[in-house]
């Protein structure tokens, strides 16, 4: 892709459309970002960009494009029906992501990685297996660095690692990774989306121009019919390459590899992002020998995922804050070996906790229930499993404990935003772990 003297409109000026509008600017394009939120709100872009000689156009203004341009480049969280990209589309010769900007101007092969839930974790463990046996990675896309700036600072990597959102998969045209990497599909988004049919296959956009010599690692519960080669996991399934039996990984020739309770990952849905970071470095070149089983088990998983963060006379305290949504409750739930203490709840923002009906009784064993959604939560599940509502995350931990029983894992995995109560799900996390502390 050359870009010298084209004139290349970026649109949105968060972190994103910066750094592709910097990187088009230093392949010789003629770039102006625009955006059509309120100048006075923008005060902190408006600085960044004229920082670095980039032109910026914001408010009303943004959206009356002079002249014609050869690419429009759209940030990921600007929908292709809004006014701005259409106001640009129609005076473009192509619209194109800011993903695909920076694959046409890198020659470094991709992993790709999309799902509804266990991205961050896979793309991380990925990029950390890579690194730690003989191969030069980064992490980049929807976690880590924009693509954009691991193509403008040039370093030579062996494979760059991108975590792909459906809106990022929108807008792209030739992206090709080598191997691409499906984790699971459940209903998100839907305030983006129309259907919820349209949703997946945004995502499902990541095989689109793969051939039969690129791979494909796809979780065996899916049907998903792909032209690229595939490689299968999940820990729930005896018939995929990758799976999981009584704790231990097992390889497509029927090795077992890996002790999964020798990890500092907790839950099968933490397998099956171990099985497809496996498969995914297996794919890139690395063997399976004791050096990569090593690198596995240093791996600590991202915050509030999952993440144990204290054990109390055997009992094990894992923080799943980041679970904002009822499928990842339900991994955080299916993935355990025994049924949990279950903290749950937070703000009340429609979802129906009765879809998890069916497998409540055989995974949780007592229900503590808080925030907004809390009394709603118990009155939902109180003929299956003993609920407990309880008016802060202190008294939530105090009563977990108290009514553990004889389960194994007090598990906090929430199922919805924290903003009732909370700034975020760190803060929410960071919340569970002080008052796990101060069980000691």
């Amino acid at each position: 892709m050359d870009l010298s003297d084209k004139r290349v409109a970026v649109l949105g000026c968060g972190t994103s459309g910066f750094c592709a509008a910097r990187l088009a600017a230093s392949r010789g394009a003629q770039v102006t970002t625009f955006d059509s939120g309120p100048t006075g709100k923008l005060g902190k872009a408006i600085d960044r960009f004229a920082e670095a000689g980039l032109a910026l156009v914001t408010g009303p203004d943004a959206l009356k494009p002079e002249g014609y341009f050869d690419y429009t480049v759209i940030s990921p969280g600007i929908d292709a029906s809004w006014d701005l990209a259409k106001a640009h589309a129609a005076v473009s010769d192509e619209l194109i992501g800011e993903i695909e900007l920076a694959w046409r101007l890198s020659d470094i092969p991709v992993i790709a990685i999309t799902g509804t839930n266990g991205k961050t974790t896979t793309t991380e463990l990925t990029t950390h297996l890579l690194n730690s046996c003989g191969k030069k990675a980064i992490a980049a896309g929807n976690y880590g660095y924009a693509y954009s700036d691991v193509v403008y600072f040039g370093e030579a990597f062996d494979w760059v690692v991108l975590e792909v959102s459906s809106f990022q998969l929108e807008t792209i045209k030739d992206f090709h990774p080598e191997i691409s990497m499906w984790m699971n599909f459940a209903s998100d988004h839907m305030d983006r989306y129309e259907k919820l049919e349209d949703y997946k296959e945004a995502k499902l956009r990541i095989f689109e121009n793969q051939s039969a010599l690129d791979v494909a690692i796809i979780k065996f519960e899916e049907t998903l019919e792909v032209i690229p080669r595939t490689v299968s996991f999940s820990a729930f399934s005896e018939e995929s390459d990758y799976r999981y039996h009584d704790r231990q990984i097992i390889d497509p020739s029927g090795n077992a590899i890996l002790d999964f309770s020798t990890t500092r990952l907790n839950g099968k849905h933490n397998a099956e992002n171990v099985m497809a970071a496996l498969a995914a470095v297996t794919e890139a070149g690395l063997n399976v020998n004791s050096e990569l089983i090593a690198a596995i088990c240093r791996y600590s998983p991202p915050s509030h995922r999952c993440e144990i963060v204290g054990e109390i006379d055997g009992v094990l305290f894992v923080n799943d804050s980041k679970s904002t949504n009822l499928h990842s409750l339900k991994s955080a739930l299916c993935g355990q070996d025994s049924a949990v203490t279950l903290i749950v709840g937070g703000k009340n923002k429609g979802l129906d906790f009765s879809e998890l009906n069916d497998i409540i009784p055989e995974t949780v064993s007592a229900a503590i229930c808080l925030g907004e959604i809390g009394a709603q939560i118990a009155d939902c599940w109180k003929e299956l499993i003993p609920c407990h509502v309880v008016d802060s995350l202190k008294n939530a931990v105090e009563t977990a404990y108290q009514q553990r029983g004889e389960t194994e894992v007090i598990l906090f995995s929430p199922g919805t935003s924290s903003f009732d109560m909370f700034s975020g799900y760190e803060q929410r996390g960071d919340c569970f772990r002080k008052e796990v502390a101060n069980l000691y």
